[in-house]
């Protein structure tokens, strides 16, 4: 629902006549201080970060999502809230603390920020908490599935729970006293522990007595009560097992309360990349640190007694602000488990992807790429002609090289066990595995281990500069000469998150596209000041000069009385330049609509400065993270890009990328007539971005059906497996 508006101001955005003239400023729609300083055209990132979480907290209230689902989502926030902390509030923190008062885009500056995200955060978790106690555990009972504190027990259940406790629990856990002798542990990052108040009773007079119980991660945090002939689910969680016998590691002392709490530290990594003789090695030591960052979140229990209290602060150093008292159990993402009880009338309905009848599985691709390009949506389409590409090529006699991006991957990842079977093949394969994708950083380190091992050339990239790219080549003899073909993609190459997240995937052969990757793949592993590119837009070269460039010539032809427009579809906006220029196009008359599903820093609806830009968000089954863009380009043919990169300025200056045209005539026609309408249809998960911050759900009107994207997608990828099938079935 939209918030109360604040008393009307008027802010001073920058205004533009058709000829690119600034004009005086005008009065605005009313806008929430919270929102967005009241004279300043950009929204905060990270209170627009903290948006979208609500948008995903709003999930786990819909009564329309299935109740498992529902819990998915729960756990997700708190996920999401965790990295948040971790990574940005710790940043802010630490320019606090150094003395930085610089203010960003939006006129906020780090103590402001810290300020407002409190608000913000401690609603969040209000919300989420009673989500979780008012909503999803009295439904979930209903169903079956109970969740029981210890003093809900029935005696067999507590009689279970106890012999639990002394098999699994009290072998593995650690008494620490907290006095003179025995100094403050350092307790781990977003680990579980246990502070116990006690009282000796041979000595009434001395003042109470702490200790701690640090939680080993091998204990699973949600235990499933087990009792012969007991159908429904029920569970405990860890600390609630622990709270009740926590007596057994005291003998001889009286328990006065116990109450569960957790750390989170900052988390990211300080790499001088020039000072580090060897990147791997760096990183891990880095590792080894990232568990004993400043503490930047305290969470503990309600009910916490005040002595307690303010020796936890004391000793992390911790302002009060920073400390959130719950109403629940700690750290729900522990829900997540329940996704996997068998219940599927609790969750989305099933869904098989598509099979691509162009590259289908077990055939060489390489016939069908070389006289077309193949596009695919995933996960609506199979992620199996992605890994059969790297497979046949590892396997094919005629591929010499292969050369694979790697910035996240699944643990037993395929893509990376082809590349080590290609070099055992004897061909030449190069992986540029980025060992700085955040927190994947451990698995990363595996992977180039194991491929260097196996004798395939690992790379790093660029100092100073993430290789994000999603791109494979592959180098073939075909009649005597060597042909390139190549994939590239919006996500990543795991085929598990393939599953999960909405990502385009091309193949070609088209010799302007495979030279470029050619490029950038020399680019990573040699050196090359000024790369030369001719189809792909890539970072930090010629992606954001370029785009700004479509964005003005839209302008330009705006002006000039032609039609104009640009649709974006993107994860964040966040880049100011980028900004002002798709300012500059609405006043030029410029028709935007902007699908942004995270982070957006652009005020849409703004009379004078961005009336003419609508921005909508769609967060549902899937994560929605395709990046693709259109350009109307009247005079010419649409230009029609899909790339790694959002909008932002890590992409564009801090990071490898690589966007590429989409210019096969059968796949350009399906993004404009269906990728693009169909998201712009939606109105069951897509919320609008007002001018005043606010996120409400898309207008429908009474009689109007409702239409979600992802369930049309589903659906259309269903028929065109029916349609393969009765095909097959007509040629037996």
């Amino acid at each position: 629902m939209p918030r109360r508006p604040s008393p009307k101001t008027s802010p001073s955005f920058p205004r533009y006549d058709r000829k690119g003239v600034r004009l005086p400023p005008v009065n605005t729609e009313p806008v929430e201080r919270h929102a967005r300083p009241s004279n300043s055209p950009y929204f905060n990132r990270e209170l627009s970060w903290l948006a979208f979480n609500r948008r995903v907290l709003d999930l786990a209230h819909n009564d329309n999502v299935p109740l498992l689902e529902r819990v998915k989502f729960l756990a997700i926030v708190c996920s999401n809230l965790d990295e948040f902390f971790e990574i940005r509030v710790a940043g802010l923190i630490q320019q606090v603390d150094n003395g930085i008062t610089k203010a960003g885009i939006d006129g906020l500056g780090p103590r402001e920020q810290l300020r407002r995200i409190h608000s913000v955060v401690a609603s969040l978790v209000d919300d989420k908490y009673r989500a979780w106690n008012q909503q999803l555990m009295p439904a979930l009972a209903k169903e079956g599935i109970v969740f029981k504190s210890a003093d809900e027990l029935s005696k067999p259940e507590l009689v279970w729970v106890k012999q639990y406790f002394e098999e699994q629990v009290f072998p593995v856990l650690t008494p620490l006293g907290l006095d003179q002798a025995h100094p403050f542990p350092q307790l781990g990052n977003k680990t579980l522990n246990v502070i116990v108040s006690l009282d000796d009773p041979a000595t009434p007079e001395i003042e109470r007595q702490a200790a701690l119980l640090p939680v080993p991660r091998i204990l699973p945090r949600l235990v499933r009560i087990e009792i012969a002939g007991q159908s429904k689910h029920t569970y405990i969680f860890l600390s609630e097992i622990i709270k009740l016998c926590a007596g057994a590691f005291f003998p001889g002392y009286v328990i006065n309360g116990a109450h569960a709490f957790r750390v989170t530290r900052n988390s990211d990594l300080y790499i001088d990349e020039e000072e580090a003789d060897n990147l791997l090695q760096t990183i891990e030591a880095e590792l080894r640190n990232r568990r004993r960052g400043a503490a930047v979140r305290l969470e503990i229990e309600d009910g916490v007694s005040s002595e307690i209290f303010t020796t936890l602060c004391d000793h992390l150093e911790l302002s009060h602000e920073y400390v959130f008292r719950l109403h629940g159990p700690l750290n729900l993402l522990r829900l997540m488990s329940l996704t996997e009880i068998d219940r599927p009338d609790l969750k989305y309905p099933p869904f098989t992807p598509a099979e691509c009848a162009l590259l289908p599985p077990g055939k060489s691709p390489f016939e069908t790429i070389r006289s077309r390009d193949v596009l695919l949506h995933h996960p609506y389409d199979s992620f199996t002609p992605v890994v059969d590409f790297v497979e046949h090529a590892a396997r094919d006699p005629q591929v010499f090289a292969l050369k694979q991006t790697l910035y996240r991957t699944s643990g037993d990842s395929p893509i990376v066990r082809a590349l080590i079977e290609a070099s055992r093949n004897g061909k030449q394969v190069t992986a540029l595995v980025e060992l700085k994708a955040r927190f994947d950083e451990a698995n990363n380190i595996q992977w180039a281990r194991q491929l260097e091992e196996a004798g395939v050339h690992v790379v790093y990239g660029l100092l100073g500069h993430k290789t994000h790219c999603k791109c494979s080549l592959i180098v073939r003899r075909e009649e005597g000469k060597l042909r390139r073909y190549a994939h590239l993609g919006t996500g990543n190459y795991n085929p598990k998150t393939a599953k999960l997240y909405t990502d385009l995937s091309m193949f070609t052969s088209r010799p302007e596209i495979t030279e470029d990757v050619a490029n950038i793949f020399n680019t990573l592993t040699g050196f090359s000041r000024e790369p030369r590119f001719e189809k792909l837009l890539v970072a930090p070269f010629t992606l954001h000069s370029r785009m700004i460039e479509l964005i003005d010539r839209e302008a330009e032809n705006a002006r000039a009385g032609k039609p104009a427009r640009i649709i974006a579809k993107m994860n964040s906006l966040v880049d100011k330049a980028t900004i002002d220029h798709l300012y500059l196009a609405s006043q030029a008359g410029v028709e935007i609509d902007l699908i942004i599903r995270g982070i957006c820093s652009l005020v849409p609806g703004v009379q004078g400065l961005s009336e003419n830009i609508r921005v909508r968000s769609i967060v549902g089954r899937f994560l929605e993270h395709v990046r693709a863009f259109y350009f109307l380009n009247i005079g010419g043919e649409p230009e029609i890009f899909a790339g790694s990169a959002d909008w932002m300025p890590r992409n564009f200056f801090r990071r490898i990328e690589a966007t590429f045209p989409i210019v096969d005539p059968t796949a350009r026609a399906w993004v404009e007539s269906e990728l693009f309408p169909m998201e712009l249809q939606d109105n069951d998960m897509a919320t609008e971005l007002h001018a005043n911050g606010a996120y409400t759900p898309v207008k429908r009107e009474a009689a109007e059906p409702t239409f979600s994207v992802q369930n049309y997608f589903i659906a259309a990828a269903q028929q065109r497996t029916r349609n393969q099938q009765s095909q097959l079935d007509g040629l037996k």
